[in-house]
């Protein structure tokens, strides 16, 4: 059903072809939106991850599903947006706003009570800002382990990748998130001397 489906939009039915982008979009956007937190981003890349689609449908040969097919164009569609952009490996405490100072200090034991929406965008900022220092592949695996609960064999899946891949990245990831964390937490502590 799916090759068929396949075959005939590369045969020039735009139909069949509007029936793949109404059943997969909700998987498209789902993948682009673990990217991007602006809409005009996701949006952006749903449409390149559909035209990709298009001009490689012959290469959809019906061995797995078009979902997956769909997701794996869409995970690399993804990457090499966020490669493309412009990335600062690291940041410093100088690069903090206000309030992600706030909740560092909050978190490393000053008393400072903000209100818990607040505090949670903040707290998703800064892990945002945190996740920076990681690869766009290490981003994607490690927010798809332990931000979306996907197993090792879903991570593999859609990005391609051995398992043991997956495992060796989101480990050196962590690693690499934490480090840069206690590197933040050292320099919040520290006084103005030190």
């Amino acid at each position: 059903m799916e090759l068929d489906l396949a075959r005939q939009a590369q045969e020039g039915d735009e139909s069949a072809f509007a029936e793949i982008v109404r059943r997969y979009s909700p998987r498209v956007f789902s993948v682009a939106s673990r990217f991007f937190r602006q809409r005009s981003l996701v949006e952006e890349a749903a449409q390149e991850v559909f035209l990709k689609a298009f001009t490689q449908l012959g290469s959809f040969e019906g061995r797995g599903s078009m979902e997956g097919w769909l997701t794996r164009i869409a995970t690399n569609t993804c990457l090499n947006m966020v490669r493309g952009a412009k990335r600062r490996p690291e940041f410093t405490v100088s690069d903090l706003t206000e309030d992600e100072q706030g909740w560092l200090d909050q978190q490393s034991g000053d008393e400072g009570a903000q209100p818990s929406v607040e505090n949670s965008v903040v707290a998703t900022d800064l892990a945002d800002r945190l996740l920076s220092v990681l690869s766009p592949e290490d981003q994607h695996a490690l927010l798809m382990i332990d931000g979306e609960d996907a197993s090792i064999k879903e991570v593999a899946e859609a990005t391609g990748w051995s398992e043991s891949k997956v495992k060796v990245r989101a480990f050196r990831a962590r690693r690499k998130v934490r480090e840069a964390m206690e590197k933040l937490l050292g320099r919040t502590n520290a006084g103005p001397g030190d």
